[in-house]
C-alpha cells in the first residue's frame, strides 16, 4: 500500500461438508424451535499482511515450510486475540502467486526464486486456518504491476516471459500495460481462478493501476494507444487509460459473481478522492494521476466496497481525516461500503502517532456507521506482531472487545437464511443448518434484560457449544452474511 515514506505496495476449491447421518439421540436431548429477533453492530475489522520485498509474510524467502506455516498460525492467532475478522493476504505482489497456479509463477518471496514451490499452497493454508479462527480471508492482488525491481529473474507462465511487449520498465519497476487485451484477461482469468478453486471470502486490490508518476516520466503505452485508434477508437489517451482501468474493474466483478455470488470484491484506492474534494483538501491526483476513477466504480455498482487509504492525522488540515473519511461514506451507494484504511504502521514514529491518534481515528469512521462507513482494515499486521507499545491490549479491550460478523453483501439484502435446529443436552448445544448455500458462521446471543446482545461468533464448521446458565439465542449466518433468527436456548 502506498505510505509516504515507506516501500510502495501499494482452500483448494471448497469441499462441501457431509450431512450428518441420523443416529439416536440420548433421551436427555431436546429439539429447540422458538425463534426470536437478534441482530448486532455489524463491522469489518481487517488487517493487510503484505508478501512483497517480505513485509509481513513470509518474514523471509529462506525459511521452510514447516516456519513458514508457523508464521501464519502466529499471525492468525494474533489477530484473533485482538479482535479482527478479516485477513487481506496478497497473494499477488507482482504477477506470481502465493499459491499453485497454473496462470501465473510461483512468488520468489516465498522461496527466493520465482516458480520454486515451497511444499504447501499458502493460500489453502491461510484459508484454512483463518476459518478456524473465525477470520474471512480476503486475497489481495496487485493489478498491473509485474516486478517489484528490475533485477527479478521471471518464469514462465509469468505475463513477462510470455508476452514481453506488453511488460515495460517504468522507474525501477516492470509494469504490465492495462491497455493490452492479455494483460485485462489475465488479471480477470487470475481473480475468477482464485475465487473458484479456493474457499475465499473476498477478491481485493490495492491502488496501483498506471504507477505513481515518477520525476515526469511517460509511461510507454503508445503502440497500445495506437492500436486502439486504428481500430476505430476515439477516446483521448486519459479517457482511454481510465477506460482501461474501468474495464478490468468491471469485468473482474462479474467474473467474480459467476463464480460465487457471495466473495466480496473490492478496491482500496489513495485516500484523496480528487482535488479540493471534499473543500479545502489538496494533494495527488489519482483521477489525472493514476487513472482511478473510484466514484464511478462506487455508483456503477462495480465493487461492493471501496477502503480508501486515510493514512494522515486528524491534525493535518489538507488531509483531514474526519473530511475525507465524512466524504467517503457520503459518497457510498446502494449499500456498498466504505472501509477506511488506517495507517498503523506509523505507529511510534513520532509523538503524534499515538493511541489516541487511532482512537479518534476509529471514532470518526464509527460516527458515519449509518452513512455505509462499516469497517477499517490497517496497514498493516506488523505493529500487531511485535506488539508495539502495547498495542494489542488497546484492540482487545478496547478497539474490538465486543465481536462482531462483517456486514452482510449488499446483494443479498433479500436473501432469507433457515434458522439452525438446535438439540440440547444440560449446557451442551448442537447445531445443524438445511440451507443448501453454505454458512459462514454461528451467532450466540445472551439475553441481557430486554435485549439480545452478541457474545461470541463461532466458525460455521463448528458442530457443538457449551453455554453457562441463562437464556441464550444462536442464529446462522450465510457467507453473504446475512443473518438467521435465533434459536432460544434456557440453560439452567
Amino acid at each position: 500500500m502506498r505510505v509516504a515514506d515507506a516501500p510502495r505496495l501499494s482452500l483448494p476449491a471448497r469441499v462441501a461438508r457431509p450431512r450428518a447421518s441420523k443416529v439416536e439421540q440420548p433421551v436427555d436431548q431436546v429439539e429447540l424451535s422458538d425463534l426470536v429477533e437478534v441482530k448486532h453492530r455489524r463491522e469489518l475489522r481487517g488487517a493487510w499482511v503484505a508478501s512483497v520485498w517480505n513485509i509481513n509474510f513470509p518474514s523471509s524467502s529462506n525459511l521452510d515450510a514447516e516456519t513458514q506455516k508457523r508464521e501464519m498460525r502466529q499471525m492468525l492467532d494474533r489477530l484473533k486475540e485482538c479482535g479482527f475478522n478479516s485477513v487481506f493476504f496478497q497473494v499477488r505482489p507482482e504477477g506470481d502467486a502465493l499459491y499453485r497456479s497454473e496462470l501465473e509463477p510461483m512468488s520468489h518471496y516465498l522461496t527466493g526464486k520465482q516458480g520454486q514451490d515451497p511444499g504447501y499452497d499458502p493460500l489453502a493454508y491461510m484459508v484454512e486456518q483463518a476459518h478456524e479462527r473465525n477470520l474471512e480471508v480476503h486475497a489481495w492482488l496487485n493489478p498491473y504491476r509485474a516486478s517489484s525491481s528490475l533485477r527479478t529473474e521471471q518464469v514462465a507462465p509469468h505475463i513477462a516471459v510470455e508476452h514481453p511487449e506488453h511488460v515495460h520498465p517504468y522507474d525501477t519497476t516492470k509494469w504490465m500495460d492495462p491497455g493490452a487485451e492479455v494483460v485485462r484477461q489475465k488479471l480477470v482469468d487470475v481473480c475468477r481462478d482464485i475465487t473458484k478453486r479456493y474457499d475465499v471470502d473476498g477478491i481485493h486490490f490495492d491502488d496501483y493501476f498506471y504507477p505513481y508518476p515518477k520525476d515526469g516520466l511517460e509511461f510507454p503505452d503508445q503502440k497500445t494507444y495506437a492500436a486502439y485508434q486504428a481500430a476505430g477508437g476515439k477516446l483521448a489517451r486519459d479517457d482511454w487509460r481510465r477506460e482501461n482501468v474501468n474495464r478490468a474493474v468491471r469485468d473482474v466483478q462479474a467474473a467474480v459473481r459467476e463464480e460465487k455470488d457471495y466473495v466480496r470484491f473490492g478496491i482500496s484506492p489513495f485516500g484523496l478522492p480528487a482535488p479540493d474534494k471534499p473543500e479545502g483538501t489538496s494533494g495527488f491526483n489519482q483521477y489525472e494521476g493514476i487513472y482511478a476513477d473510484t466514484q464511478k466504480w462506487m455508483d456503477e455498482g462495480w465493487v461492493d466496497y471501496l477502503a480508501p487509504q486515510l493514512y494522515w492525522r486528524t491534525d493535518q488540515p489538507k488531509q483531514a481525516y474526519d473530511k475525507l473519511v465524512n466524504w467517503w461514506a457520503d459518497h457510498s451507494q446502494e449499500g456498498r461500503y466504505i472501509f477506511a484504511g488506517n495507517d498503523l504502521r506509523a505507529l511510534g514514529t513520532n509523538p503524534k502517532w499515538n493511541v489516541a491518534e487511532y482512537r479518534k481515528q476509529l471514532q470518526l469512521s464509527r460516527a458515519k456507521h449509518p452513512e455505509g462507513s462499516q469497517g477499517n482494515i490497517w496497514w498493516n499486521v506488523g505493529p500487531l506482531l511485535e506488539n508495539r507499545q502495547n498495542i494489542n491490549s488497546v484492540f482487545k479491550q478496547e478497539f474490538y472487545r465486543e465481536p462482531a460478523l462483517t456486514p452482510a453483501l449488499s446483494t443479498a439484502k433479500n436473501q432469507q437464511v433457515s434458522a439452525p435446529a438446535l438439540t440440547q443436552s444440560g449446557r451442551k448445544v448442537r447445531m445443524t443448518h438445511q440451507d443448501a448455500a453454505p454458512l459462514k458462521a454461528w451467532t450466540v446471543y445472551r439475553q441481557v434484560g430486554e435485549e439480545w446482545k452478541l457474545d461470541r461468533v463461532l466458525p460455521g464448521q463448528q458442530t457443538e457449544v457449551e453455554l453457562s446458565a441463562g437464556q441464550w439465542a444462536i442464529a446462522a449466518a450465510s457467507k453473504s452474511g446475512v443473518e438467521s433468527k435465533g434459536v432460544r436456548v434456557t440453560v439452567a
